[in-house]
Formats: structure tokens, C-alpha cells, sequence
């Protein structure tokens, strides 16, 4: 899965509030420590003061605490709050407050759980700093235990408010804050040169990595003043030549890879581990068009609609072994395709996929058929008539030779089978000469009229076809002409028409011969009105010795290469011959011929 990357920055706003930070973050260290040891001082020193002023008044009231004078007391508080500006307040064990320097004591709470007063009545110099509900300011509290005698008798507390020391401190937080920033801005430009001169040479780089990316391999970096980044220079300078040398070696080797592919005339696929194609060839791109044109990326499946295709690549991949076979493969045509797998390793021998040759075999394995099938078809048209023969010529040896009529009813017989080899070797030949004089263009091609033509073939014919009710019609222009060599498709016509007469059963009937230019095209039409032929018969009809109902073929006669010896005719003058037919209701047999400049 992808690798997730966090938001990126350039390097300059990496290394420059780094070091910003680092600098605010010292100057406020030292800050807080300086301000805090300073305020801990001040109020250290506050303490002592509040101590030994509490230790001054103590030897005056030392004397009016037994017995107890809670007014001379009150005026010695008074009396030395008057000469130094600290509130002294004397409390009694019981926590009442006996005298104070700023407040009526009667009207003052008991100060019992004051903390300063807990701990000295303990025993020790209390301290305490809050805010005073009285006074309505922070102060600073110290507690001194009072004895007479070695027996505590009352605890005299002394306080200053601490407003005068965060006065002071202020003042030295403002030069401190000052002295702050003046630090941070001067660290700020300092860092900012700094980093500056880190990142200028590294966008430099950058530039030029992102050039090499885009192809620019000719480019070269120039090296910093710096070393590190002088070698990361020189690293990239080498690394982009070593590229280019690696990449025109590549791109040479693929261009004459793909120049050998191109060149074959089977399909190559290679397929990945997941039989997804990873390439093809033109070849194997005009077996399999796609609209689209992205054959790459796609499965075989889809690419091939073939299970024993993927059957045999399935196995290869198993095994590790080469494959063959002949694949039938269902286009917009049937195709047979062989096809070799073998399996596909990478530069280190690893398995990486397979690899597919697909040879288009179909009009050989169609030739091959079709020889097969000829050498079948002729050895059954000949050895018919020669079974018969034989047959006849043994029973006349046999019978008795004086029965004349019964012998030449079986001379008959032997004729006529003689007649229907000789025609059939006839036509054989006959076709043979067509094939060749197509293959050395040694028809006698002359200007003629084709209504003259037509008119010489529905002559030959009308006899046949007025015997069995049949009426020809004929359809063409008086002046229309083509180059034609004519004794050659006088045969062809006669072979058609002859077709349509045989085929048609009904009476009367009307057979059409009809001749029309269309652009460059001489089209000449036989329609009858006979039994017509079944579709799945159409593809073959023009193949030798090929009957579609060979039992009613052989009873109305012919060799059975009347169309093969038209369709060669037709091709020995650069043209085609075509068929439409329906069963019940006739056929129709159109030469398309060059026509006449």
C-alpha cells in the first residue's frame, strides 16, 4: 500500500524556528530563574527583617505580659509601628489577640488557626504569606513564641505587605523581558542567515535532481563552498552521467526490441503472475482489437475469451514448463490460433509470469482440412462410378452373353459411369488450368458485351429449363461492357444457371439473370426461385466436391465442382462471388467483377 507522508516543509522553516525556539526557550529559562531566585530572595530577606524587628520589640513587652497589660502593651505596638512601618500584633495562647499596631484587638478575629501562629506556638518562628481581609492586601506574616520564665505566654507577629517587592520586581521583569527580545531578534536574524546559507545550496540541488527527474541528464550541479554538500554535488553530477549512459542503453535495447516484435507476424504476450498483461505486440493487438486501445494492465480473461487458453497458462505456471496447443478462438470470427507458453523469468532467474505466442493458423489448418477433405471427397466421387464398374464387368463375365438386352442394359450403365468420371476428371483439370492461368495471369482478357454474353448462356440453357417449365428473364443494358476473357465465364454463368435450374423444383418457375455497374464494380445476378440453402452451409459452398444434401446432389447429377470452378474464375479476374439464400424460397449467386474503364 502506498507510504502515507506527512505534511512537508522546505528545509529553511525546519532549521530556522528550531533554532528560535532554542533561543526563546534559553532566555526564558534564564528569566524565570533569575526572577524567581530574585523574588525568593526579597521575601527570604523580608522575613529576617520581620524576625529581628519582631526580636527588637520583644525585649520591650517581655516585661507587661505577666502580668498581663493589654494597654501598655497596645501603646508599645503603636509606639514602634510609629518609628518603623511593620505591623506588630501580639496573640495569646488561647488565640486572642491581645494588642496591634493598625487595628482595635477587641475587634479582631481569633487568630488561634492562623498558620504563622500555629507554628510558633509549637515552638518555632512561624512565616506565612496571604492575602489580609483586614488590610485588604498581600502581606507577609512572621510569628515569634514569647517566653517568660521558659513558659510561652504569647506569640508577637510581625507583617509588612509584600506589594513594595513585586513593585521591584516588575521593574526587573521589564528589563529582563527587554533584554529578551533584543536577544531573540538578534538570534532570529542570526538563525535566519544561518539557515539560509544551509538551505540556498540544497534548493540548488534540488533544482537540478528535479531537471535530472524531468530528463535533463546533460545538466551538472555546480558544488557549494561547503564540503558535505560540495561531495552531494559531485554525487549527483556522477549519478545523473552514470544515468544517461544506463537510459540510452535501455532505451536502444527497447527500441530494438520493439522493432523485432513489430516485426513478427505472430502475437507476443507477456502476462504477470496474476495473468495480467504486462505487454503485447501489434500482432497480438490486430488478434485482439479493443476500442480503448489499454490492453496493458488487463487480465487475460478479458483480453482472451478462451478457457483453454487459460487452462494451459494456468498449468505452465504450476509446472514451470513449456506448453502447445491449438486454440479455438470465437471473435467476430472463428480463429484457430497455436499457441506456445513458456514460463517468463526476470534478469536474477526468478518467476515473474509467462509468456504467450499466439501463430494465426486458421486458413492453414482450413487448407489442411480442406486437402483432407478433397482427397476424400475425390477418392469417394471416383471410387463410386469404379465400385459400380467393377460390379457390371464381373456380372457380364459371369451371365450368359447371349441375353443381348440384359448386356447392353449393363453396357449402359458402365457408360454412363464412365461419362460421370470423365467429367468429373474433366473438371478437375479444368479447374487446375483456371488455378494456374490465375497464378500466371494468362487469362485472354478482351473487351466484350455483356448482354451478348448472357444471351450466348441463357441459349445453352433455355432448353433444360423450358423442359421442366422454367422461364429465364434476362436484365441488362444494351451498351454495358467488361473486360473479360469469355469462354471462361460463359462457363461460370453456365454453372450458375445450370444451379438454379437443377435446384429448382416447382413449375412454372422464373429464373433472373441480371448485369449492373455499381461504381467500379460489374455486378452479375443468377436468382431462382428453387430450394434455397441453409444458412450454416453458406461459408463452404464454394469448397470442391462440398454438397449440402449429398443424396439429392448425386440424383440430380454434376461433379460437385461447379461452384469451386466458378468462385476460381471469378478470383482468376479480381473479383468475388457471394451468396444469399433462403430455404423455400431460392438463392441468389452475385459475380462482383472489375468493370470496364
Amino acid at each position: 500500500m502506498p507510504l502515507r507522508l506527512k505534511t512537508q516543509r522546505r528545509l529553511i522553516w525546519q532549521l530556522y524556528p528550531s533554532y528560535l525556539v532554542l533561543v526563546l526557550c534559553a532566555v526564558l529559562a534564564v528569566s524565570w530563574f533569575a526572577t524567581d531566585f530574585m523574588r525568593s530572595f526579597y521575601l527570604e530577606h523580608l522575613r529576617t527583617t520581620l524576625h529581628y524587628h519582631g526580636q527588637i520589640l520583644y525585649a520591650h513587652i517581655a516585661s507587661d505580659l505577666t502580668p498581663l497589660d493589654a494597654a501598655k502593651l497596645n501603646q508599645a505596638c503603636r509606639a514602634a509601628a510609629a518609628q518603623i512601618p511593620v505591623r506588630f500584633t501580639v496573640i495569646l495562647p488561647d488565640g486572642v489577640v491581645v494588642a496591634d499596631s493598625e487595628q482595635d484587638p477587641r475587634k479582631m478575629d481569633n487568630h488561634r488557626n492562623r498558620p504563622e501562629i500555629r507554628e510558633a506556638f509549637a515552638g518555632t518562628t512561624g512565616h506565612a504569606q496571604r492575602f489580609s481581609t483586614t488590610l485588604q492586601q498581600q502581606m507577609m506574616y512572621v510569628a515569634t513564641p514569647v517566653s517568660v520564665e521558659e513558659r510561652l505566654v504569647a506569640v508577637l507577629r510581625t507583617a509588612l505587605p509584600v506589594t513594595t517587592i513585586d513593585q521591584a520586581l516588575t521593574a526587573v521583569y521589564v528589563k529582563m523581558i527587554a533584554a529578551g527580545l533584543f536577544i531573540a531578534i538578534l538570534a532570529a536574524g542570526v538563525g535566519l542567515y544561518v539557515s539560509r546559507r544551509i538551505s540556498r545550496p540544497l534548493e540548488a540541488m534540488r533544482a537540478g535532481a528535479e531537471q535530472y527527474a524531468r530528463g535533463e541528464l546533460g545538466l551538472r550541479i555546480q558544488p557549494p563552498a561547503t564540503l558535505e554538500l560540495a561531495s552531494l554535488a559531485q554525487a549527483l553530477n556522477t549519478m545523473a552521467g552514470q544515468l544517461k549512459y544506463r537510459m540510452d542503453a535501455v532505451l536502444r535495447q527497447r527500441n530494438e526490441l520493439e522493432a523485432v516484435l513489430s516485426s513478427m507476424v505472430e502475437g507476443v504476450i507477456a502476462l504477470d503472475i496474476e495473468d495480467k498483461v504486462i505487454s503485447l505486440n501489434s500482432a497480438a493487438q490486430k488478434m485482439f482489437p479493443n476500442p480503448s486501445n489499454t490492453h496493458v494492465g488487463r487480465d487475460l480473461a478479458e483480453l482472451v475469451r478462451s478457457h483453454e487458453l487459460a487452462g494451459m497458462v494456468k498449468r505452465v505456471q504450476e509446472s514451470g514448463s513449456t506448453a502447445r496447443a491449438d486454440i479455438i478462438y470465437q471473435g467476430w470470427e472463428e480463429r484457430v490460433l497455436e499457441a506456445h507458453c513458456t514460463p517468463l523469468s526476470d534478469g536474477d532467474g526468478g518467476h515473474m509470469g509467462t509468456l504467450l505466442v499466439l501463430h494465426d493458423v486458421t486458413q492453414l489448418r482450413r487448407l489442411e482440412n480442406m486437402r483432407k477433405d478433397f482427397a476424400a471427397n475425390v477418392s469417394h466421387e471416383i471410387k463410386t462410378p469404379l465400385t459400380a464398374i467393377k460390379g457390371f464387368v464381373e456380372t457380364l463375365q459371369d451371365a450368359d452373353l447371349s441375353n443381348h438386352e440384359e448386356s447392353h442394359r449393363f453396357l449402359a450403365i458402365i457408360g454412363r459411369h464412365v461419362d460421370r468420371l470423365t467429367a468429373i476428371i474433366d473438371d478437375l483439370m479444368h479447374l487446375s488450368r483456371i488455378e494456374r492461368s490465375d497464378e500466371t495471369r494468362e487469362l485472354a482478357i478482351d473487351a466484350c458485351r455483356v448482354r451478348e454474353l448472357l444471351n450466348t448462356v441463357m441459349g445453352l440453357c433455355r432448353e433444360r429449363a423450358a423442359a421442366k417449365g422454367i422461364t429465364i428473364q434476362l436484365a441488362c443494358a444494351e451498351d454495358l461492357t467488361a473486360q473479360l476473357d469469355l469462354p471462361l465465364m460463359e462457363q461460370a454463368v453456365v454453372n450458375l444457371l445450370d444451379n438454379a435450374i437443377k435446384y429448382t423444383q416447382k413449375s412454372p418457375a422464373t429464373i433472373t439473370i441480371s448485369a449492373r455497374r455499381e461504381g467500379q464494380t460489374l455486378q452479375l445476378d443468377v436468382a431462382d426461385e428453387g430450394i434455397g440453402i441453409s444458412r450454416k452451409h453458406l461459408p463452404r459452398l464454394f469448397e470442391r466436391f462440398y454438397r449440402v444434401d449429398k443424396a439429392r446432389s448425386r440424383h440430380m447429377g454434376g461433379t460437385g465442382l461447379g461452384l469451386a470452378i466458378v468462385k476460381h474464375i471469378t478470383q482468376a479476374h479480381g473479383g468475388r462471388v457471394t451468396v444469399r439464400s433462403e430455404l423455400g424460397r431460392g438463392s441468389t449467386f452475385t459475380l462482383h467483377l472489375p468493370a470496364d474503364n
